[in-house]
């Protein structure tokens, strides 16, 4: 079922949204040569504790995945695209890292992600990672009150194809609110005009993710890690938006780059 939220409950949402796009551009700056994944994860976790916020992955058990997800980030490098379980992994010149989190503040969840290049960017990376954030602006966009839901998955599905790249439709955005995962399902591409019709209150997260080379994945032997099927290099953008009589409203916008809290500016492939 989905449910539709009053303009307070959607303010309440955007409580949370604001605190993952400021620590989202937070661990994007402490993202640098050296540094190992599990020092982003435990960045995240202290300052989620420090909000009072909870999150949404710590625990997470899906159909997917071996057993619970026991870290409040995915952090996936190079052909790892969802779902990457954090692990001891000092970061290397060139990687490609993708950053999501959700988190529950008061009730109320907010999702997002980004791609940055760690240290010395290709340019076929930086173009990967422009793919995903055109199509994201595409989608928002899109997520217009009185549209369609194919509409937002066929804005995103067309910049897909008009960088090259293919799309994988078994994993997309989704529903959010009360919970991380809510009804419906937000393909990555679609047909325009079709779908359930995009009402004043619905809350979706929009994730447009493209592999270089494929439209095909494999799970790592963890249970949870997808990576590219030929092994190449993905990223992955996201935001929680709502739609509002007045247009879409991103509830996860981030601060602009060389503004969050802890570290230097924001490496270039960094969406606001």
């Amino acid at each position: 079922m989905i449910e539709l939220k009053s303009a307070e409950e959607i303010d309440r949402m955007a409580v949370a949204g604001q605190f993952v796009g400021e620590l989202l551009a937070e661990l994007s700056d402490v993202a640098e040569v050296g540094v190992n994944l599990m020092d982003l994860e435990h960045h995240a976790r202290r300052r989620i504790s420090e909000r009072g916020a909870e999150s949404c992955y710590w625990d997470y058990a899906p159909s997917f995945g071996r057993g619970p997800f026991r870290n409040v980030l995915c952090l996936s490098v190079n052909d790892a695209v969802l779902h990457g379980l954090p692990h001891s992994y000092p970061l290397r010149d060139g990687d490609l890292l993708s950053i999501d989190m959700a988190v529950g503040i008061d009730g109320w969840v907010a999702d997002s992600a980004l791609s940055v290049i760690v240290g010395t960017p290709d340019p076929a990376d930086l173009r990967l990672i422009e793919a995903t954030e055109v199509a994201l602006a595409a989608g928002i966009a899109a997520a217009a009150p009185g549209g369609r839901l194919g509409d937002i998955s066929a804005a995103i599905g067309e910049v897909a194809r008009s960088y090259g790249y293919g799309v994988n439709a078994e994993f997309g955005g989704h529903g959010i609110g009360r919970t991380m995962h809510e009804a419906p399902h937000v393909p990555n591409t679609g047909r325009a005009r079709r779908g359930i019709r995009l009402d004043p209150g619905l809350t979706i997260a929009i994730e447009p993710w493209f592999c270089r080379t494929t439209d095909k994945i494999k799970f790592d032997r963890d249970g949870w890690t997808i990576r590219s099927a030929d092994g190449s290099r993905t990223a992955h953008s996201e935001h929680t938006v709502a739609i509002t009589p007045s247009g879409t409203r991103v509830l996860t916008r981030r601060p602009a780059r060389g503004t969050a809290a802890a570290g230097p500016a924001s490496k270039p492939g960094t969406a606001s």
